[in-house]
């Protein structure tokens, strides 16, 4: 049985995703599922839960997160700081006013990654942005889910490798 896992180097790259949260019609617990598999990299042929081998995310027009329901104004969220009465509760509707429409989406993928010491790398991977302006447009390679790995130097360098002993 061969040892080879070819290259190793591409595969543990990490690649860009854009997610447009005002035109995606799923809603906040789906649209955050799938930003915790990438983050976690549960997509690639390579993943193992001790490694960190996932993607950075970017997620805009976090403003119009959808959720269904009466969520928005029955769904609570609770803080506590371990003294006596100090319970504090937060409407979803009051957090977007609050906080804005990215710390609801960071909470709901924070609890769909695992619970172990990757978790806050994972997150950091995460970037939020309430509009549709953000500084990593340059940074993207997959738009819209559609791929484009091609365009990626290493990959046109391992393309070039291969196709030069085959002549």
């Amino acid at each position: 049985m061969s040892q080879f896992t070819g290259q190793t180097r591409l595969a543990y790259s990490r690649t860009w995703h854009a997610v447009n949260l005002s035109t995606d019609p799923r809603p906040l617990g789906r649209g955050a599922t799938a930003i915790a598999i990438a983050l976690m990299g549960k997509h690639k042929p390579i993943y193992d839960p001790s490694t960190d081998c996932g993607d950075y995310v970017v997620a805009v027009g976090c403003t119009d997160l959808r959720v269904t329901g009466k969520k928005r104004a029955q769904k609570m969220y609770y803080s506590h700081t371990t003294r006596p009465g100090s319970l504090k509760s937060m409407s979803l509707e009051r957090m977007m006013g609050k906080w804005g429409g990215g710390e609801v989406l960071r909470r709901a993928v924070r609890g769909m990654l695992p619970k172990n010491r990757l978790r806050d790398d994972r997150m950091g991977r995460l970037k939020c942005f309430e509009g549709q302006a953000h500084p990593y447009k340059e940074n993207i390679v997959r738009l819209g889910g559609k791929a484009s790995m091609a365009q990626i130097p290493e990959v046109k360098a391992a393309f070039a490798q291969q196709a030069s002993p085959a002549q």
